[in-house]
């Protein structure tokens, strides 16, 4: 399905949906998520100082000039075909080769023999295939299969080696649209496409004995021609959209754990732990065993306190009463908690339990949940003592069914249909709103400015996002969420203290200044409001341009040892 989702768009790939699709994303896993479109810039600076080599027949060599035009759009598609094709680019550095070795035989079996010499230089990823030729000369006698399985077994031990140092693939055969092949090509059916398929892939796998096989079966290809063989021009080679989709899939196999683009995940092998994720993880641990000693010890404190009865007068003793839990305990009953629920994060997202898979947006799996929650809401509903608008209750209620919403948004995929796009955004905005109202009613009322109550908003805010960026190893900033709500915050807190110090009512007064000075009327805390605003803005400009004038300097201190997980996400840079 990444296939499909580059050859017709990610905002058409609901409409291509078949079962064959399905099962394509069923039998290559590997290959069915979300695959990331690399731009010339990107594969340039993943294949900087590499060699890409490419050996096979004529299809081998259309995946090459695919490959070739990620790199240099204006490559051109000429020369003999007949022939080996070399390709590079000097300033970035990058070599790509096809060589013609159109059979599986002595010749191809020479060419990879030289790579397995310590004294050549070996290219860092081999992609080879071929089995149409050995088809169409020997007019597809069982004869020649049976010399191909020969030819491969021979040439398997040899990709084997080379797989321990370099990315070898094995490209399987696309099938045919025999209705389209020329007369000289008619021996060349499914059937035997098929059989040539199945003796390359039982050989390559079965290489090693004791563990698996190094060399990599490169299937999506074929995946590909399965839905668009049809529109070949010859019936035999793939159409240019579906080479284009094969080779970028191609590039994201070897790019994508060295670029670790956002929007992909196809292709990147599991993230070894990070230290402080193992530091996480004892820490956790060491919770939960410490809980349980804690808990152990009391139930058998709580067992010897039992009521006895007094067997000469009958008479029950009375219970001692049992020590108060230690807070210590509490504490650890807490660490267990948030141990839990971060290991379930885990196993969710980093630990590839559970497939991943495309999200394919359609109407009915956004708007029935909506309407499912508004049935609810109609049904399910209490009154409340507040007569006032815009309560805690009511803002609460509407957060509430907001964050419903967005959720529903973000696992539906509704992002590619605009209108509900654009109208999230405006939701989001709203939230942020009432969040910021509720606080602001809060400080404006209570009067406490406190660094008890700033910091526990900032816990209730941010705790969660931190630990993502320790445990599932996020950054800090994957959720603008925070940035927002971090700014607000401090505007929260800041402008109703410096306008109850301006009226000269301080945080132990909890007077409304109305009550005290009934002259300040709403336009005069309009006018205050937008005269404190105005100079806040104009110290954040200034905070900003130092900052922007000291990037290298920030960026050392961001970047030290202890932070750097919170704040860098690839190659280092500082979000």
């Amino acid at each position: 399905m990444a296939a499909l989702a580059y050859n017709l768009g990610k905002r058409e790939i609901n409409h291509y949906f078949s079962v064959r699709s399905a099962k394509a994303m069923i039998h290559v896993n590997t290959f069915s998520r979300v695959a990331d479109f690399l731009e010339r810039n990107e594969a340039k600076n993943c294949l900087v100082d590499k060699h890409i080599a490419f050996i096979g027949d004529s299809r081998i060599r259309q995946l090459f000039y695919s490959f070739v035009k990620i790199i240099n759009p204006q490559f051109k598609e000429e020369g003999n075909k007949h022939e080996n094709i070399p390709f590079e680019d000097k300033i970035a550095s990058v070599k790509v080769d096809f060589l013609w070795h159109p059979e599986v035989n002595g010749s191809m079996k020479q060419c990879i023999k030289v790579w397995t010499e310590d004294s050549v230089a070996k290219p860092h990823v081999i992609v080879a295939g071929a089995a149409t030729w050995s088809i169409k000369i020997h007019n597809g006698s069982n004869e020649a299969l049976s010399q191909y399985k020969m030819n491969i077994t021979s040439i398997a031990p040899l990709l084997e080696k080379l797989a321990k140092t370099s990315d070898v693939y094995w490209v399987l055969q696309d099938p045919v649209y025999e209705d389209l092949l020329s007369e000289n090509r008619k021996m060349i059916t499914n059937e035997k496409i098929d059989a040539y398929n199945e003796a390359a892939v039982s050989i390559l796998n079965s290489s090693t004995r004791n563990s698996k096989s190094n060399v990599k079966m490169f299937s999506v290809s074929k995946l590909i021609a399965q839905e668009t063989i049809m529109e070949s021009l010859d019936g035999l080679h793939l159409p240019e959209s579906s080479r284009e989709t094969s080779a970028m899939i191609l590039m994201n196999v070897y790019c994508n754990k060295i670029l670790k683009p956002v929007d992909g995940s196809c292709c990147q092998p599991r993230p070894p732990l990070t230290l402080i994720q193992k530091l996480a993880a004892c820490f956790f641990t060491l919770s939960i065993i410490g809980y349980l000693i804690f808990y152990i010890i009391h139930r058998n404190a709580h067992r010897k306190n039992k009521p006895c009865t007094d067997l000469e007068s009958g008479e029950e003793k009375k219970n001692i009463i049992n020590p108060p839990v230690s807070p210590l305990e509490i504490l650890l009953q807490s660490f267990c908690k948030l141990g839990l629920i971060m290991a379930y994060f885990y196993m969710c997202d980093r630990a590839n339990l559970f497939m991943k898979e495309n999200k394919f947006y359609t109407h009915s799996t956004f708007f029935i949940p909506i309407i499912y929650i508004l049935v609810l809401g109609v049904f399910y509903n209490e009154n409340t003592k507040e007569t006032k608008v815009l309560n805690r209750e009511q803002t609460d209620e509407w957060k509430g069914w907001m964050q419903l919403v967005i959720l529903i948004y973000h696992i539906s995929g509704a992002s590619t249909f605009l209108p509900v796009y654009m109208h999230i955004r405006v939701l989001v905005a709203a939230y942020l709103f009432q969040t910021g109202y509720g606080h602001f009613s809060y400080f404006w009322i209570k009067g406490d400015f406190g660094i008890h109550r700033v910091c526990q908003v900032g816990m209730h805010y941010f705790f969660l996002s931190l630990q993502h960026a320790f445990v599932p190893n996020l950054n800090y900033f994957f959720s603008l969420r925070e940035l927002f709500l971090a700014f607000w915050l401090t505007v929260e807190t800041s402008l109703p203290a410096i306008m109850y110090m301006f009226f000269g009512i301080f945080t132990d007064s909890r007077l409304h200044p109305n009550k005290e000075y009934p002259w300040i009327c709403p336009f005069s805390l309009q006018f205050i409001f937008c005269l404190v605003w105005e100079n806040f803005i104009r110290g954040s400009k200034i905070v900003y341009t130092y900052i922007h004038h000291g990037t290298s300097y920030f960026i050392e201190n961001f970047l030290i040892r202890m932070t750097e997980v919170l704040f860098s996400y690839m190659c280092n840079d500082v979000e």
